[in-house]
């Protein structure tokens, strides 16, 4: 699932992202919320509490807002780095590693929040900068198909699918050209429900377990990362192949 890149990607592998990965996503941000009355993942709630607050006077309140898309956007830029290097340098297995190092610094964020409950800013920022990290890994992997903390874009790109659809079907388009609508549709479906359900189950499970959900969490992404972790690469082809 985290080996295959761009447009030699089965667009089933970007189907299990959106299972796995928009849901650990939409659970953190909720659970996030929940514990601590911000959102990591969405940015454009963010800009707009920030500036509404600076507006308003709250300069400290306003700042610590419009300080989470920094730090998502680190976590962004960090992880696009580390796959682009990895992937000049010929590491196949870079995705992989990057979700395992995204699971690693999310246990060191659960160890953090179960020792020190007063260090709110450090887990706010952190949470935000691995959503940041993990959208910008799985869109690249993806090649820009799946984003797993984006609903407002992937909500845009079902109103613009269904839109689409119609128009196709009032002219009598043969089916076979809706084909690929239909596909990228059930994709962001799909991307928009696991992240629903995860939410969901992120504040049942936060309420009952705390800071421990973010372990949980971290041995999922850790899960989902394995196996392709651990699969040996292929060899290079000889030149008689």
């Amino acid at each position: 699932m985290l080996i295959r890149h761009g447009t030699d990607r089965p667009t089933i592998l970007d189907h299990y992202l959106a299972y796995s990965l928009a849901f650990i996503a939409g659970a953190l941000n909720t659970a996030g919320f929940y514990s601590l009355g911000f959102f990591s993942a969405n940015m454009t709630g963010n800009i707009s509490t920030g500036a509404d607050r600076i507006a308003l006077g709250d300069l400290f309140s306003g700042t610590v807002y419009l300080l989470l898309p920094v730090a998502f956007t680190l976590g962004a830029t960090f992880a696009t780095l580390a796959v682009e290097i990895g992937l000049r340098r010929g590491v196949t297995r870079i995705f992989a590693f990057s979700i395992l190092s995204e699971a690693m610094l999310l246990l060191l964020l659960a160890i953090v929040d179960m020792l020190d409950n007063s260090r709110v800013m450090v887990l706010v920022l952190g949470l935000s900068g691995l959503m940041g990290f993990q959208n910008a890994i799985v869109t690249r992997i993806s090649n820009w198909r799946v984003r797993t903390t984006h609903v407002s874009g992937m909500s845009t790109d079902i109103g613009i699918g269904i839109g689409l659809l119609i128009t196709m079907f009032t002219r009598g388009e043969q089916s076979e050209s809706c084909a690929g609508h239909v596909e990228r549709l059930r994709l962001h479906s799909v991307t928009v429900v696991a992240f629903c359900v995860g939410g969901i189950l992120g504040v049942v499970a936060y309420k009952s377990l705390g800071g421990i959900l973010l372990i949980i969490v971290a041995a999922l992404l850790a899960m989902v990362a394995l196996p392709s972790a651990l699969r040996r690469p292929k060899p290079p082809a000889t030149a008689s192949e």
